[in-house]
Formats: structure tokens, C-alpha cells, sequence
């Protein structure tokens, strides 16, 4: 399944978001799907044509309203699938299916409650690491290790990015994000993939000259990297995924690629790398994650940056300058779609 937080291109100010599942195929048939299914309404109706369903299944008992308020009530993102698949369309203009080209999507997840941000590939820390005359320290190819950053700036498709204050070279990063959707606490690599839901892309966004400054006295990110995270543009399950799985890697052989629009309207490729080269996996990120804590549903995870994945790396090789005012960042992920987030102006307020 694909899963999206929709409301209408032109819906009143302050217009909740609805949870909508993806019609037509698969995310490997279909990466940009056209129709997307109204979860409540086609909860409604499959109930209406099944009344034992309220009495069995919590899920048909209450509205389905966010993917937040469905993690809340204990659910797993994979119960949704029952509504999807006891749904039957009512012909061309059916009220419960709604057209892609009407709809603005928003973060997969809303407020999520933690993001750990880990540190996986290591073409990209090699290359952080040698930029700085040094090599990778031997702790991180035994410790996935991450930092906490912060959920209250998430954005997403489409929303507007800008430097923070102070900063003149903003920067993005390409990565894998995964949502834990059941209680996870001390779990064993070989078991804690399965407490994912799904994946979608990410996009951490860096202050490259905050950061340095942070990190120059041992302490950050903080300020460098709190103004804005980008996830979407849908969360996808796990089992879309399952095929492209290839033994003795960590993660499926999906392409990983971001493109900078600038406003002149050319397009520069930046980065072109693949998820299967992660030194770790997302069981192994849990693990580490969830050794001696609660993670709760809704925590979000993200891999850290595919090599080449940000300018910081290849900025003189590809777009010559930090991002500015009129470019657009798009970052694409094989079956995981693609997250446009356009650069603006830091607002006066």
C-alpha cells in the first residue's frame, strides 16, 4: 500500500488533512498513482455492507481520520489494507475516489513524536571524514549511530524551505525515512525490521555554515539542522519493497536521486546512489535505537545521507553554490516517489 495525508488543492483555510490509500497498482507499477481512495469513506461503506465488521474490528468502529490518530489506537499501519481491500468503486464518479491532479499531500506522518537521524552510508562519511584529513573512526562500522533531532519543523511536498537566520549555505540531504509503527523497547536486529510500517523519502536539511560552527566545539547538530525536515510525498509498506530485495544487502536496490531546478529552469543532477549500499539496515538502526528506551509509534527514523546526496559533497562537481531563493529540491527514491520541496526567502516574521 501507499498511504497520504490529502485535502483538496483548493480547501478552505485550516481544512483537516484525510488519510487516503493509492488505487491502480502497485508502487512498483505506478510510482506516481493518479487515483487515491478516501479511507473514511470507503470505511463507512464497507462497514454499511458488513455490520459484523464494528463488533469484530476496532477499525471499523471509529472515523478514520490521520495516520497519527490511527498509530494512537493501537493499529498498525497494515490494518488499513482491510478497508482497501473490502472497497468496490460505484463506477466513474465515485465519491470515495479521489483524483491525484485535486489533491495537495502532506507529511505521511504529522507530529511524529521522536526522529533519529543515523549515519549509514559510508560513501558519504568517508568523504566528510577525509574532507576533514581523517579517516572513518572504527567505531562506526560496529555502532549505527544517530542524533535526535527535531519533529516540530516537519514539512511536506511542496512546502517551502528557507535558510535559517544567519545562514548563507543551505544545503539538502537525501534519505530513507522509516516510520515504527508499534511499540518497539530492546529489540534484536533480527526482528526489529518488523516493527517498520513503511518508508518514505526524506530530506534533512542542513545550514552548512551553522553546522560547522556547532560542530567545531563538539557539541550539534542543533541549529544547523532543527529549521526544517521534508518527508513524503506517501508512506509505502514494507511488502511493496519485498522484490527488490537482494541477499546479503541491507536494503532493496532502489535508485536514489535529487535534481536542483534553479530558476533560470534548468535542471542539474546532484546525486545518483542507491538505498542497497547502506553499511546498515533499518532492523539494525531499531536495534540500536530501541536498546534500553521505548520507541513509540510514530517515531520516525531516517538513514542519513546516500553518498553523493548532498552539496556539501559535490557541490563544486555539480551545482557550483549552496542552494538560494528559486531553486527547487527534488529528491526521488525508486517505488518511494519523489518530494519537491521549492527554496523561498527566509519570511520577515
Amino acid at each position: 500500500m501507499r498511504i497520504a495525508h490529502v485535502r483538496e488543492q483548493h480547501a478552505p483555510a485550516g481544512a483537516g488533512w484525510r488519510l487516503a490509500a493509492a488505487l491502480g497498482g502497485s508502487a512498483a507499477g505506478e510510482p506516481e498513482p493518479r487515483r487515491w481512495l478516501d479511507l473514511e469513506v470507503a470505511r463507512r461503506r464497507v462497514a454499511a455492507a458488513n455490520p459484523t465488521l464494528a463488533h469484530d474490528r476496532v477499525l471499523f468502529r471509529q472515523p478514520v481520520t490521520t495516520l497519527d490518530d490511527h498509530l494512537a489506537r493501537g493499529l498498525r499501519v497494515e490494518a488499513l489494507g482491510e478497508i482497501v481491500d473490502g472497497f468496490a468503486a460505484r463506477g466513474d464518479d465515485d465519491d470515495a475516489v479521489l483524483d491525484a491532479a485535486d489533491l495537495r499531500f502532506g507529511p505521511p506522518i504529522l507530529r511524529p513524536p521522536a526522529f533519529r537521524d543515523f549515519y549509514a552510508f559510508e560513501q558519504h562519511v568517508r568523504t566528510m571524514w577525509e574532507r576533514r584529513g581523517g579517516e572513518i573512526p572504527e567505531p562506526w562500522f560496529r555502532l549505527p549511530v544517530f542524533y535526535l533531532s527535531n519533529t516540530s519543523e516537519i514539512r511536506g511536498p511542496g512546502d517551502p524551505v528557507w535558510a535559517p537566520r544567519g545562514s548563507q549555505e543551505l544545503d539538502f540531504e537525501l534519505e530513507v525515512g522509516a516510520l515504527v509503527d508499534t511499540p518497539a523497547f530492546d529489540l534484536p536486529e533480527e526482528r526489529a525490521e518488523d516493527a517498520i510500517g513503511g518508508y518514505f523519502v526524506l530530506n534533512d536539511w542542513s545550514a552548512r555554515d551553522l553546522q560547522r560552527e556547532e560542530m567545531a566545539v563538539r557539541m550539534g547538530p542543533a541549529k544547523g539542522k532543527d529549521f526544517a525536515t521534508s518527508i513524503g510525498p506517501w508512506l509505502v509498506t514494507p511488502d511493496e519493497l519485498a522484490d527488490r530485495r537482494v541477499a546479503g544487502t541491507t536494503g532493496p536496490e532502489l535508485a536514489m536521486r535529487s535534481v536542483v531546478r534553479g530558476a533560470d529552469g534548468r535542471d542539474v543532477l546532484v546525486s545518483d546512489g542507491t538505498w542497497s549500499a547502506s553499511h546498515f539496515s533499518f532492523g539494525q538502526m531499531l536495534a540500536r535505537a530501541s536498546a534500553d528506551v521505548h520507541v513509540r509509534p510514530g517515531e520516525i527514523l531516517g538513514s542519513g545521507t546516500v553518498g553523493t546526496g548532498c552539496l556539501l559533497e559535490v557541490k563544486d562537481q555539480t551545482l557550483g553554490r549552496w542552494l538560494e531563493p528559486g531553486d527547487t529540491v527534488t529528491l526521488s527514491i525508486d517505488r518511494l516517489g519523489s518530494l519537491r520541496s521549492p527554496v523561498v526567502a527566509r519570511p520577515a516574521t
